[in-house]
């Protein structure tokens, strides 16, 4: 559908959303106008209701409705813009307001437990240089993935990443971090090069820039082995990464640049993960505390 395509040109141009969202929309789109095979023009504000209402009996849960909401009137709003629609059917439905979920993370001591792994072989130092530079930067998975090896600067022991929007930023690493990178890269990342060779710092058995899907599967494997049982993603390190700095004194303003967030807001989050720490601490320790 042309104004699907215009849409995503217009995200990827002038929004400068990233691959993943501007993925994530085009399924949501998809999948509304696999529903209700209309053009555009030609939807009203009851074919949303109707929508709506088959997402709600499809199981369909409330987050993913009130994105489905937002990619809409996002679409929509698009389409006035550019004078394909007068009004937009979804001017009178609004986005349901959800409550903040707290961020899962793990404690200090899973997290040891976690990097404590056995080094044996040239995945083992991979996966451990991956892993420690996840915990020591905070990154997004995408954005670990995505390191060339001109975004590393081992004198300076910092790393240079382009997170959401394109927006640049310069992250610190940590001791831990630069040992096991170092190593990594004088040692045992020619091993992993094949005949293509590619300029990306984390490599796969194939030669190939490693992907999400595959650091995914390294974690969940290396938590199983550390006796972790409950869910965790490579989002979980980001969270436990902001939540032990805060733990520790770091202020908030420095853990938003570190992380790269456009907004403080998004960084409060953490101040609240904290605070549960604390009162389960209060709890734990304080002769009263039950």
């Amino acid at each position: 559908m042309q104004e699907v395509h215009n849409f995503k040109t217009y995200l990827l141009v002038e929004k400068k959303y990233s691959n993943n969202t501007i993925d994530a929309y085009q399924r949501d789109l998809e999948k509304f106008f696999a529903f209700l095979p209309k053009e555009p023009k030609e939807v009203v504000e009851e074919d949303i209701h109707a929508y709506l209402k088959y997402l709600k009996e499809s199981g369909m849960n409330e987050r993913s409705i009130s994105r489905s909401i937002s990619c809409l009137k996002s679409f929509y709003k698009f389409l006035l813009i550019d004078k394909v629609v007068s009004t937009s059917p979804l001017e009178n439905i609004e986005i349901p307001k959800l409550r903040k979920s707290l961020p899962h993370t793990l404690t200090e001591e899973e997290v040891i437990a976690l990097l404590d792994m056995p080094l044996v072989d040239n995945f083992s130092y991979r996966n451990k240089a991956m892993l420690e530079v996840l915990y020591a930067t905070g990154l997004r998975v995408s954005e670990l993935v995505s390191l060339t090896l001109q975004d590393i600067d081992l004198e300076n022991a910092a790393l240079r990443t382009m997170g959401k929007g394109s927006k640049e930023r310069i992250v610190p690493l940590g001791e831990y971090a630069l040992r096991y990178l170092t190593i990594y890269l004088e040692e045992y990342r020619s091993t992993f090069i094949k005949k293509d060779y590619n300029n990306y710092l984390f490599l796969n058995n194939h030669g190939k820039k490693m992907t999400r899907q595959g650091f995914f599967k390294m974690l969940k494997a290396r938590a199983r082995e550390a006796g972790i049982k409950e869910e965790l993603s490579p989002h979980t390190l980001r969270h436990s990464f902001a939540t032990h700095l805060l733990n520790h004194g770091a202020d908030l303003r420095s853990i938003q640049e570190l992380l790269g967030h456009s907004d403080i807001a998004t960084t409060q989050i953490y101040t609240h993960v904290s605070n549960e720490h604390l009162k389960e601490n209060y709890k734990k320790f304080h002769p009263h505390g039950e």
